[in-house]
């Protein structure tokens, strides 16, 4: 099965190998037709710490790391 790849804005770099990313989805509403905007946050696995805040980068999934983590840096998204 593959592996998931999501894009998003790292929000927070405070913990130990470990950033928080925001990765935004749009869809439309049912009834409505309007776009709508839903963000959700990720804890991603940061090897050597080179992610800072504002960075935007792809995630991948991956087995489960700790509590929170079981996604993966791939890297910058324009890269």
């Amino acid at each position: 099965m593959p592996k998931r790849v999501l894009q998003g804005v790292v929000v927070s770099d405070k913990g130990t190998k470990t950033i928080v990313v925001k990765v935004e989805r749009r869809f439309m509403h049912p009834v409505l037709g309007k776009t709508i905007r839903r963000s959700k946050k990720y804890h991603a696995h940061d090897e050597a710490s080179t992610f800072k805040v504002g960075d935007i980068v792809r995630i991948r999934e991956c087995r489960p790391l700790s509590k929170l983590k079981c996604w993966e840096v791939v890297g910058l998204a324009g890269a």
